[in-house]
């Protein structure tokens, strides 16, 4: 593996005790087109990831660094999510589809339109404790490197829910472009970010699943116009609630008030992440064309969690 140093950009003292300045960004793999979908299961300890314009789901095994492929053609999978009972949930930009991948390897769709017409194209996704699937619509998928190009298929960019018992519901229709979404980790917020705004959204999440609020909870800004290009993609909170999301220059951490603590710097623009490893204080990267590891001070949230 290959392992560079990395440089961090350090804007609150408190960033200092969320990473380890002596640890370098290792290669994990490379190769790629445009990584994306970062994922970790906790027992199987391993990594699964999308490269959305080679139409592929890859898989990386910490245990033995080996990368297989998950599934190819993928339907040009985004995003992906585990639900309750440990099944894959995935983001379809070819066919506009939520889709979920049954223990046997058959392939369920969950939701694919909206009063009649077709979903734009799901972008990221979470998994309440209820079971119920939240899920960003925006058009990147019906574009010409991450999708198939068309027209919209609905007249806003929205935010959707899929209850447990498979109704789907709009949630908010006022973005430009959203995206990736996580909750808190007491789950009464929920952060989404617009990445044509390049800002973060907190809406308060009642315990009927109506949210209110949504109002802007940070910018990622590219600082002082040092950073490379990248925007909010990829968002992740850790155990103590502090908000990681992409943006320029690579991945940046919020605390839970929306200040700006720093930034882990990427060779790449980074689009997704995840934390892992039995202490989750692994950061794993889908930086553009190479998937990366670099180890924290500070332990990533869990994100899936079976019933």
């Amino acid at each position: 593996m290959l392992r560079t140093m990395t440089a961090f950009r350090i804007v609150d003292d408190r960033f200092g005790q969320m990473i380890d300045q002596t640890q370098g960004l290792e290669t994990l793999a490379q190769g790629f087109r445009f990584t994306e979908g970062t994922l970790w299961h906790p027992t199987l300890r391993h990594i699964t990831f999308s490269d959305i314009p080679s139409n592929r789901v890859h898989r990386w095994s910490v245990d033995t660094g080996e990368l297989t492929t998950l599934r190819d053609p993928s339907d040009m999978t985004n995003g992906m999510v585990y639900d309750r009972e440990g099944r894959l949930i995935m983001c379809e930009h070819a066919t506009s589809r939520v889709t979920r991948c049954e223990h046997d390897g058959t392939i369920t769709v969950l939701a694919d339109r909206w009063q009649g017409s077709e979903l734009n194209s799901p972008n990221d996704i979470v998994v309440d404790e209820s079971g119920a699937i939240w899920f960003t619509d925006p058009l990147y998928g019906r574009g010409d490197h991450t999708g198939i190009e068309r027209e919209p298929a609905l007249p806003f960019q929205g935010v959707f829910r899929i209850d447990p018992a498979g109704s789907l519901h709009l949630v908010a229709d006022d973005f430009e472009g959203p995206n990736g979404l996580c909750f808190s980790p007491d789950k009464q917020k929920l952060y989404i970010n617009d990445s044509e705004r390049e800002h973060i959204r907190v809406f308060d999440v009642a315990t009927d699943s109506a949210l209110s609020g949504g109002a802007i909870f940070a910018e990622t800004s590219n600082l002082d116009g040092t950073l490379d290009v990248g925007y909010p993609d990829g968002m992740k909170v850790d155990a103590v609630g502090n908000v990681w999301c992409t943006g320029p220059g690579g991945v940046h951490a919020f605390d839970p008030a929306g200040t700006l603590l720093g930034v882990v710097l990427t060779p790449e623009a980074t689009a997704n992440f995840c934390f892992g490893d039995d202490d989750l204080r692994t950061l794993f990267l889908c930086a553009g064309t190479v998937f990366l590891r670099i180890r924290l001070g500070q332990a990533g949230h869990p994100v899936f969690e079976p019933g």
